[in-house]
């Protein structure tokens, strides 16, 4: 007897969450990796770079899309990065966290405050059937948690070292995130969000 079949897509939206998530952190991973390697500030942001960019490439060419927010974090990354690079200080490419979530949750808050969908234009197909409260309350909760971020990156980068730093960023930021996201589903699926659409909810790039 054949067993139980295979439910329909299943693969297919496997492979495509498996791929996104690649995208969003593999650059953090592979810059994490290059500096633990190399101890060289300067060489492992420029892998950094060029990682962020290929993961940019490899969304284009996989799925003919990039998103608005992984568009957004290369730009920082290059702006950021480059002064790093150029400088041989690392000061740039710490501070870039925090201005992209102080810089992200002002986008969120403009939006909020007058009343346009900022976070649904974006994440909208991550959110199928989610109701304009459900959206509100996200963008808000999204807001709030990223000036959080930033300001527990300013108290890291700030007061330790580099290694530290880049230890935050795998075993606390990343994870933070992740509860974070994880966090919101019960109320995403009370404004309309399927069980279905909350296995794939979508996540930010990292800063």
């Amino acid at each position: 007897m054949s067993g139980a079949p295979t439910p329909t897509g299943t693969k297919p939206r496997e492979h495509a969450a498996g791929m996104k998530l690649a995208i969003d952190l593999g650059p953090l991973l592979v810059y994490l990796l290059a500096y633990w390697l190399t101890k060289d500030v300067v060489l492992s942001t420029g892998i950094f770079m060029a990682a962020t960019f290929t993961a940019i490439a490899v969304s284009w060419f996989t799925v003919r899309r990039v998103s608005a927010m992984l568009l957004f974090s290369g730009a920082m990354v290059l702006v950021f990065g480059g002064l790093t690079v150029w400088l041989h200080d690392a000061t740039f490419i710490k501070m870039k966290p925090t201005v992209y979530y102080l810089m992200v949750a002002a986008i969120l808050g403009f939006g909020l405050a007058t009343n346009r969908p900022t976070l649904k234009a974006v994440l909208g197909q991550a959110y199928p059937g989610l109701t304009d409260l459900g959206w509100t309350k996200l963008t808000r909760n999204w807001a709030l948690f990223f000036v959080a971020m930033a300001i527990a990156n300013e108290a890291v980068w700030r007061s330790t070292s580099m290694e530290f730093w880049l230890g935050y960023k795998l075993w606390g930021a990343l994870p933070a995130t992740l509860v974070f996201a994880l966090a919101n589903v019960p109320m995403l699926m009370k404004h309309g969000l399927t069980t279905e659409a909350a296995e794939d909810a979508a996540l930010p790039p990292q800063g």
